[in-house]
């Protein structure tokens, strides 16, 4: 029986390079792409089972900022399968991310540069906005969007015959100093990227206080830095050319810089557990609230279209 793994966000950087090193490590994987842009998924699929043939490789249609896709993607990924043995929680976005200046030239001539260019710590700020949720639009995509993913899927997830995994794409960026409970969301600050970060690590950890009695467990990865879309929105592809040379020699300092998406693959991540159930906590009563406003919305239309 094929191992069946889904994988969001698997078109592009991390999540494509994960695919062609799950196949080269078992080709008779079933894997399951989630995407949002279903002719680049289209091109992925075909492209990976023409080397690996073997494989069995499908793909279901999931934009990760809007929680109704979510919940359409959940009910067919429920039709198709009995179970999940790995999901990869990949997908995530760092909108319009700036470069802070003063304090790269700062950090440069400072005791700390090799932690700074692991971390990015106090590098990047990044705009964010509110989706048609009504949510910040990092959280929704890089926290909310996946726990409810989770949340619909645990049937297919919890199995006591035979374990499943949740393996997050964290970030050496995640930083608890701008993660509050108050402000899960990041509404009031200007590094949503780390914040939800640091939020999917303590999620990981709640998670598994919760369900490793059902034998489903939970882990982050971080990949390091490596050259993906997210990289090449903070500073063009050719001002990274030109930064190689240093890159290479400050790994012999930091195994932070994987460089390519592949090498960034190979990764794994010691937090307050208290904390981390409070937010998951939150979270539930997040996703209760979504609910109850999702079907006043159903019945508002159903009513509606009865009216016409």
């Amino acid at each position: 029986m094929r191992k069946v793994v889904l994988i969001t966000g698997a078109s592009s950087g991390i999540g494509l390079a994960l695919c062609k090193r799950l196949l080269a490590e078992d080709d008779e994987l079933h894997l399951c792409l989630a995407c949002r842009n279903m002719s680049k998924a289209e091109a992925v699929c075909a492209a990976l089972l023409a080397s690996h043939p073997t494989a069995e490789v499908t793909i279901v249609q999931v934009d990760v900022s809007n929680l109704q896709s979510f919940f359409r993607a959940s009910r067919e990924l429920k039709q198709r399968f009995q179970r999940l043995d790995r999901i990869y929680l990949n997908a995530g976005i760092m909108p319009k991310p700036q470069l802070n200046i003063k304090a790269l030239l700062f950090g440069l001539f400072s005791r700390k540069v090799i932690h700074m260019f692991s971390t990015a710590e106090g590098l990047l700020t990044q705009g964010d906005k509110i989706t048609a949720d009504g949510l910040q639009e990092v959280f929704e995509t890089n926290v909310f969007g996946h726990f409810i993913l989770i949340r619909e899927l645990e049937p297919l997830l919890c199995h006591s015959d035979n374990p499943s995994q949740l393996i997050w794409t964290s970030s050496r960026n995640a930083r608890k100093s701008n993660f509050s409970l108050e402000d899960f969301q990041h509404s009031k600050g200007k590094e949503p990227y780390s914040s939800s970060k640091y939020a999917t690590d303590l999620l990981s950890v709640a998670l598994n206080r919760n369900f490793n009695q059902q034998d489903l467990y939970s882990n982050v990865a971080c990949p390091g830095t490596a050259l993906t879309n997210l990289t090449y929105g903070i500073l063009p592809p050719f001002i990274w050319t030109l930064l190689m040379p240093a890159i290479l020699l400050l790994r012999f300092f930091a195994n932070a810089f994987t460089l390519t998406p592949y090498n960034g693959t190979e990764a794994l991540m010691d937090l307050d557990e208290d904390t981390a159930e409070k937010f998951y906590q939150k979270l539930l009563e997040l996703e209760k609230h979504i609910r109850v406003t999702i079907q006043k919305t159903d019945n508002q239309a159903r009513l509606s279209g009865s009216c016409l």
